[in-house]
């Protein structure tokens, strides 16, 4: 079980410096090159995977609500599943989940009052004014852009013939890696200690 909290420990931890980081030397939509395949570009999430949003003001609160308690069930079902002998990989994918989690909910639950807002300025770390936001209103920050084909459709492609087409599109963070990769670790390689 060691192991499990260790790696959501470390993913936290690389989680909030990088977000922090980027969210007190960046303004909303700035972005670094690093590669024409690897951009760091800034930019915020209010609610779930890929910005969608429900509900407005209620709605925010209680989806970081429904993930406080889903990562407090997640770390019991751990607890109960740690009695088992259970593979180190399978154990590493766990932590990957946990800690990409509890990443994502430290942004929208203290965010919004540990920052002011990202819009024509660089934020500040606990600004004098107040933050942005209430407590469990805050933004998820994401900043890992990977446009890794960048091109045109050709002319005789149906519908799309001609048009500009970016493959990988979305703007993630860390924690959101560790998740997707905690659960195709699980999904390619330990389904049977879960099953």
């Amino acid at each position: 079980m060691r192991k499990i909290f260790l790696t959501a420990f470390i993913l936290v931890i690389i989680d909030q410096v990088l977000k922090i980081w980027i969210k007190t030397h960046f303004i909303l939509g700035e972005e670094i090159r690093i590669f024409d395949w690897f951009i760091l570009h800034f930019t915020e999430n209010n609610g779930m995977a890929f910005g969608m949003e429900f509900g407005g003001h209620t709605g925010k609160t209680l989806l970081t609500l429904f993930r406080i308690i889903v990562v407090a069930f997640g770390i019991k079902y751990i607890i109960d599943l740690s009695k088992n002998k259970i593979p180190n990989g399978a154990l590493l994918a766990l932590g990957l989940i946990i800690g990409g989690a509890i990443g994502n909910i430290i942004d929208s639950s203290f965010y919004g009052i540990i920052f002011n807002e990202s819009y024509h300025n660089v934020a500040q770390f606990l600004p004098e004014t107040g933050g942005y936001s209430s407590l469990l209103h805050g933004k998820v920050v994401d900043m890992l852009y990977f446009p890794l084909v960048n091109s045109h459709y050709p002319e005789w492609f149906p519908f799309w013939g001609g048009d500009h087409f970016i493959f990988f599109r979305p703007v993630f963070n860390i924690a959101d890696a560790g998740i997707s990769v905690g659960i195709f670790m699980i999904l390619l390689f330990y389904r049977k200690v879960f099953s």
